[in-house]
């Protein structure tokens, strides 16, 4: 059995592309992108696509609602596979078949098959674990929440590039000549094209970890990560640490995809913005991954030098609590300077928090970090859904006492009643979320670590420093 570090990058050296752990880490973190690319794509043409296929404003949020929840039970699936298979296969796998259901959306002709697809293509979201998973076993402890945070930033870069790019896109497709009502089909086609094709990169250009795949190394009785095919499912699940790092998932990664999600209307309806202005805000935002999710993982490895593992959750519960606070605040205000800058304060703290979570998952269990990051990665997507439901809820209910209460009015009365109706339902439950990411970074400091884990670590990261 070789050393648990043997091979693994100890420094993020982003142009040593001869490095295996280098390569991995950008076709990994492009690969990433691609599906949040694709998993989002739809958003920028939900005008057309409403207009289209005549989707009422419930059958619009279940679609929203869908394509949170394919993907919790993809995430609890794949982090298990990639514990016995591998990064390379799961990864290719998936880019191939997850390409169907996002070529298929260009083809829908009803409510019902856009729904579907939306599911479907909701398990594309399931590529977070795998990219997670084949960042830790390449990078060494000392580096390794820089390392997937920065690859994890990618991909939610994707999620926010897709308002800029599939509009691009769309463009080209009319300059074609293609009608422009239409150009949202062709548009996620060739999102779907994309990432069948670079499932084919990923299975020629990387392999699962540094000394080779697992098949290989199985064959030859080297396996680095794993003495067995399998680590016992039930014994990752009996840890509460997990779970705690699924409810602290849940309260940043699942909030961010949800406040994004509904900041735009939000900021049109709360500060009277125009719908251009507005979504380019939010996008601008959502670029902030580029560098905030890679500042979490940074200082969450810092701390670790400093503390130890216990540093490592120290930090992470100091970003979950300034979160919770900035969102709580940025819910009551009514300026709009004093919003945006609350806002900007959200998306550094729920990003940093994001990728100080994963500077702590890979510790916790080295024999099954792919089920233990298919489960806590299952808890973003949990906790999108749980707040888009507090929303929509707390939403219809207000906008439909609105319309009733002006309904003698007139529309313009009505319009205006259901605007206002709007924004404070949604104010209130940014307020009532803001709480639960509270209760949730106290919660966070109740992860222990052995005496034991925490000599293994500090062993490991002197042999590193011996090394250097």
């Amino acid at each position: 059995m070789k050393n648990s570090t043997s091979g693994k990058a100890t420094k993020l050296n982003l142009t040593n592309f001869k490095s295996i752990p280098i390569r991995t880490f950008w076709i990994t973190s492009i690969a990433f992108f691609l599906c949040f690319f694709s998993w989002f794509g739809i958003v920028p043409f939900m005008p057309d696509v409403v207009k289209d296929l005549g989707l009422t404003p419930s059958q619009k949020w279940n679609s929203i609602i869908l394509a949170v929840s394919g993907t919790v039970f993809a995430r609890l699936l794949i982090g298990k596979l990639c514990d016995k298979y591998g990064p390379r296969l799961c990864y290719t796998y998936l880019l191939v078949f997850g390409a169907i259901p996002v070529i298929l959306l260009g083809f829908v002709q009803t409510p019902l098959q856009f729904l579907v697809c939306r599911l479907f293509i909701g398990f594309i979201g399931a590529s977070f674990v795998i990219t997670q998973f084949h960042t830790s076993i390449m990078f060494a402890p000392s580096i390794v929440g820089t390392a997937n945070a920065t690859s994890a930033g990618w991909g939610n870069l994707g999620g926010g590039a897709n308002r800029l790019g599939m509009p691009l896109i769309a463009a080209a497709v009319v300059s074609f000549g293609v009608a422009d009502n239409i150009a949202w089909r062709y548009s996620m086609v060739i999102a779907g094209v994309l990432c069948f094709c670079m499932g084919l990169v990923y299975y020629f250009f990387t392999q699962d970890t540094p000394e080779g795949n697992y098949k290989e190394l199985k064959e030859k009785g080297e396996m680095p990560i794993l003495k067995k095919d399998e680590v016992s499912f039930t014994s990752t699940l009996k840890d509460y640490r997990v779970w705690i790092l699924f409810l602290v998932y849940a309260s940043c990664f699942g909030i961010e995809l949800t406040v994004y999600g509904t900041m735009d209307d939000y900021l049109q309806n709360r500060f009277g913005l125009e719908r251009t202005f507005a979504g380019n805000l939010v996008l601008s935002f959502a670029l902030m991954n580029i560098f905030a999710r890679t500042l979490g993982g940074y200082f969450g490895d810092v701390f670790g030098k400093m503390k130890g593992l216990r540093g490592r959750v120290i930090f992470l519960a100091v970003m979950l609590a300034i979160e919770g606070v900035v969102l709580a605040v940025f819910s009551t205000t009514t300026s709009l300077v004093v919003g945006m800058i609350f806002l900007i304060l959200f998306s550094l703290s729920v990003q940093m928090a994001e990728g100080a979570t994963f500077s702590v998952v890979p510790f916790i269990n080295k024999k099954a970090i792919g089920s233990i990051s298919g489960i806590v990665g299952a808890g973003g997507n949990v906790g999108a859904f749980l707040a888009a439901i507090l929303l929509k809820s707390k939403s219809a209910v207000a906008e439909s006492a609105a319309i009733s209460a002006n309904n003698a009015l007139g529309e313009e009365a009505i319009k205006t009643a259901q605007t206002v109706a709007s924004a404070t339902a949604v104010s209130s439950g940014y307020f009532v979320i803001g709480g639960c990411i509270l209760l949730a970074s106290l919660l966070s400091l109740a992860i222990k670590f052995a005496v034991s884990e925490e000599k293994v670590e500090e062993e490991n990261l002197n042999m590193q420093l011996a090394d250097k």
